[in-house]
């Protein structure tokens, strides 16, 4: 969907997070066993326990951005399958954007986990997106799902209370721009476009609901890399 550049183009590794696009087919009648083209991407530890041996053969040392045909012989009672996969990329692929000034500031690690800073200013008042890394893929429209990675900080004293990068965590999936998340996800990443880092400041109230939640009187930032968008109104 989107171009892969020399920084994102790396093997994958043992024990590294993947995500597949894939279609699966008997080799016998060509019925489809199991697919993601039509609902989203899926996201697994390389791992021989997460997704098998020969899945794990498939995949192990393939560059980001590859497509791998995997051909199964039948095996006694099991029929032969042809498998497709596409391995995408798992951190923000296109253009840096100088970030406007007060906002909090960014810095990633070698495989793209970010850690913000602070500014030491007040916050906006105001849902501010402002996008890090352009992404060359298509917009986000409402009702699709999208696939991400993500941080969120406090913007007081800059405490991180959730992150997809941390402990074996997989990137998260969920519909976009429908009200099935925060005011501040749906207003700031819609339109946004596919392969982009994006800044979101959520000022109380925006960021999560719930008078019990402790999160609620904060101003929250948050980091989000959009991997994929799939579905919606056109189907696509």
């Amino acid at each position: 969907a989107y171009a892969i550049d020399e920084q994102t183009a790396i093997k994958v590794a043992d024990g590294s997070v993947v995500l597949v696009n894939y279609l699966a087919e008997s080799g016998t009648d060509g019925s489809v066993i199991g697919e993601t083209y039509s609902a989203a991407p899926r996201a697994y530890l390389l791992t021989v326990e997460s997704v098998g041996q020969d899945i794990f053969d498939a995949l192990h040392g393939r560059k980001v951005g590859a497509r791998v045909l995997q051909v199964l012989p039948a095996s006694g009672d099991t029929p032969s399958t042809v498998a497709v996969f596409d391995l995408l990329p798992t951190r923000a692929v296109g253009s840096a954007v100088a970030p406007r000034e007060g906002l909090p500031t960014v810095a990633l690690d070698a495989d793209g986990a970010p850690t913000i800073t602070m500014p030491g200013t007040e916050p906006p008042s105001d849902i501010t997106a402002q996008p890090l890394i352009r992404g060359e893929g298509p917009q986000v429209e409402p009702g699709q799902v999208v696939t991400v990675q993500y941080t969120g900080a406090t913007w007081d004293d800059g405490t991180v209370f959730d992150s997809t990068w941390t402990d074996n965590k997989l990137p998260a999936a969920f519909p976009i721009g429908v009200g099935s998340v925060p005011e501040g996800w749906d207003e700031g990443l819609v339109e946004q476009t596919v392969g982009s880092q994006v800044l979101l400041v959520l000022p109380p109230g925006s960021g999560y609901a719930g008078t019990d939640n402790t999160l609620v009187d904060k101003t929250l930032v948050f980091v989000v890399d959009i991997l994929a968008a799939t579905g919606g109104p056109k189907g696509s």
